[in-house]
């Protein structure tokens, strides 16, 4: 009866990992930081759940202490994921254009005749 549970969820693992891989890698660029932020969130929800189990007092050193690992690398992952999807939609803000110089005004900018000894109006 055990290798039949086993034998069983091994295979539906093993199939989720597969359609998973599938789905994942039809996934256009585009749409990537949208769906790693939204799995990102889910994993927050999992997170929260772990933290709860952790928090009853039924459970083994053995189970609290997988549950604390557990939770340690999901909040590792929970943050990392959030960093990489913040940068990635850094990538897609428009920067500033630089500022042009300031224009002088049009009579600035026409040269003024410049007195030549002899032709000025002393002369």
């Amino acid at each position: 009866m055990l290798a039949s549970v086993l034998t069983t969820n091994l295979a539906i693992l093993v199939l989720a990992g597969f359609i998973g891989f599938v789905v994942i890698s039809k996934v256009p660029n585009t749409l990537h930081t949208p769906l790693m932020s939204g799995t990102n969130a889910i994993h927050g929800i999992v997170l929260l759940g772990g933290l709860l189990l952790l928090g009853f007092s039924g459970l083994d050193g053995l189970s609290k202490a997988l549950l604390v690992i557990a939770v340690a690398f999901g909040t590792i992952n929970v943050v990392g994921g959030f960093l990489v999807t913040d940068r990635m939609l850094d990538m897609f803000k428009s920067r500033p254009k630089p500022a042009k110089p300031a224009e002088q005004p049009a009579e600035e900018q026409r040269a003024e005749p410049k007195d030549e000894p002899g032709t000025g109006e002393g002369a």
